[in-house]
């Protein structure tokens, strides 16, 4: 129990972590603070190739085997069971409409890249290695949420919600989806001496640009918090921390009967418990127009996201380590 707190207690402390609690504080500070649009965006697109071509040069150093192969299967599988146990709980602990509840199921299934990313620096500073191929499983647990929450919906006897080419558009084509997934290739197909002309520019600056955008991150779930009063009850509240810890658990018994190692199970806990905020409710304003977006988006972005980066995820890794004796 102590090298699990004392792991805890380093993650929490550790700069990614604190540039994100800054962010919340000066927002609910109301502090001026702030980060340009296009520079928060240019980070984004930093860490999301970043995070994608360095997965990629991992999987080409260890190959495509079984385990990658079982490792899709579960992380595709997870992502379309999840909503349906979020659904179910919001229904018991919310009053939300069935349109709303399966809106919201939809984030629970897919995932956070962020908080991803985060989790992969946390593994790195830690000295904690991980699975590089993790990175293709995010991606492939983006779309399958998505359905699931269109079949909640469609059972309800509402209007059925048809699979139309905007909509595939949307889920299959989304550019953070895009980036990652291109940048992964890139660098399976350039491997390690791609890597070595770029190492500058994607391997020094990364902790540094993730301690800003997280701050971006703080500032913005910090606002949602203060704004999202009216939408925020106590229920939804409590769901927004109670389903990651769910998910957390679904994901580490994957990771275990994969034989994955420390990371790969951390990561695989991550990307369970996380919600998203940028794939899907793209997805869910051409699906579900009429779901409240005021819900979805406060309650992954601002409850959810908050829990996982600062409490999650150093959890999930403690918890990762002490059973795999990593």
């Amino acid at each position: 129990m102590d090298q699990i707190l004392s792991l805890a207690a380093t993650n929490l402390l550790s700069p990614i972590i604190l540039s994100f609690v800054l962010g919340v504080i000066a927002a609910l500070a109301r502090s001026d603070l702030s980060i340009p649009e296009a520079v928060a965006k240019g980070m984004s697109i930093y860490l999301l190739f970043a995070i994608g071509f360095k997965g990629g040069v991992s999987v080409a150093s260890h190959g495509v085997d079984l385990t990658l192969a079982l490792s899709l299967i579960a992380g595709m599988a997870l992502s379309a069971l999840l909503p349906l146990i979020a659904f179910s709980l919001l229904q018991i602990m919310t009053g939300l409409s069935r349109l709303d509840a399966a809106a919201v199921a939809a984030h629970y299934g897919s995932i956070s890249i962020v908080t991803f990313v985060a989790a992969t620096s946390v593994l790195q500073s830690s000295g904690i290695a991980s699975e590089g191929y993790m990175v293709a499983v995010a991606a492939a647990m983006e779309a399958p949420a998505i359905l699931s929450a269109l079949w909640l919906i469609s059972r309800g006897g509402s209007d059925a919600r048809r699979m139309d080419g905007e909509l595939m558009r949307e889920i299959m084509l989304n550019g953070s989806i895009v980036l990652l997934v291109g940048a992964f290739f890139i660098g399976g197909i350039t491997g390690a001496d791609g890597l070595a002309k770029i190492e500058s520019f994607i391997v020094s600056p990364f902790q540094g640009v993730l301690c800003l955008f997280l701050l971006d991150m703080g500032l913005v779930a910090g606002r949602g918090l203060r704004g999202g009063g009216q939408v925020m009850k106590p229920g939804v509240i409590a769901f927004g921390i109670l389903m990651p810890l769910i998910g957390s658990v679904a994901g580490l018994g994957v990771g275990l009967l994969l034989g994955l190692s420390t990371g790969g199970v951390a990561l695989f806990m991550v990307l369970s418990a996380s919600a998203s905020y940028i794939a899907v409710p793209a997805a869910m304003r051409v699906a579900l127009p009429e779901a409240n977006p005021s819900i979805y988006l406060t309650l992954s972005l601002g409850v959810t996201f908050p829990f996982n980066l600062t409490l999650g995820i150093p959890l999930y890794v403690a918890v990762a380590s002490a059973l795999t004796g990593g």
